[in-house]
């Protein structure tokens, strides 16, 4: 071989190392997150559902305005909240409530439909002491995450700042960020995952179907 056929296989060679060692490899465990192209979690709007919903929370009724209070409740007496306007309630119709102040209110499972910003009651409540519903599916089916604790806190944090009060609750466990806001239909959690990658943020409806 001469000396020229023998560095052009040497510069081949060296090339070809080169090339494998700029290669991006594989990544173990969850996708990661694309490009900021993608939609974000309060920048989608899912549609309001079609049929009946249950909600548990607080009914909180003030003045003659009535409310479905699906978040936090505020620690005084009467209690105080921020919910759902609530057409079709009849403090007649159920039991275990109380009144303070001008405020009546009281803890139900309540059904109806949801149009994006009403709950129209549709069928009697129920006592929430008394209520009893099926446990909802696990999303992870019991599989840790594997996010850290402080990426998930920042998410949290960054949630709570861009949601407000559309985020009715939010925790890190087991390596993923819980959320639950008033309804999704998997438009939010499509969101989160391309946003965040999947299996990172687990969005949850306080609005439920049957």
């Amino acid at each position: 071989m001469s000396n020229r056929i023998r560095i052009a296989a040497l510069l081949l060679a060296a090339a070809t190392i080169s090339l494998a060692g700029c290669a991006t490899p594989r990544a173990d465990g969850p996708a990661a997150a694309p490009t900021a192209s993608a939609p974000r979690l309060g920048d989608v709007e899912p549609a309001p559902p079609e049929g009946e919903v249950t909600a548990q929370g607080t009914v909180l009724d003030k003045d003659g305005s009535v409310e479905l209070c699906l978040g936090a409740i505020a620690e005084s007496y009467p209690p105080q909240c921020s919910g759902i306007p609530l057409e079709g309630w009849n403090w007649e119709e159920v039991d275990g409530e109380e009144s303070a102040a001008a405020i009546t209110w009281g803890a139900y499972a309540v059904t109806g439909t949801f149009d994006g910003s009403t709950f129209t009651v549709t069928q009697p409540a129920i006592l929430l002491a008394l209520y009893d519903p099926m446990r909802p599916e696990d999303p992870t089916d019991g599989e840790p995450g594997h996010t850290s604790e402080s990426t998930l806190i920042e998410i949290q944090d960054e949630l709570l700042t861009r949601l407000g009060p559309d985020l009715l609750s939010s925790w890190p466990e087991r390596g993923y960020l819980w959320i639950q806001v008033r309804w999704d239909d998997g438009t939010l959690q499509d969101a989160a995952d391309a946003e965040f990658g999947d299996d990172v943020v687990i969005v949850q409806s306080a609005l439920r179907q049957f």
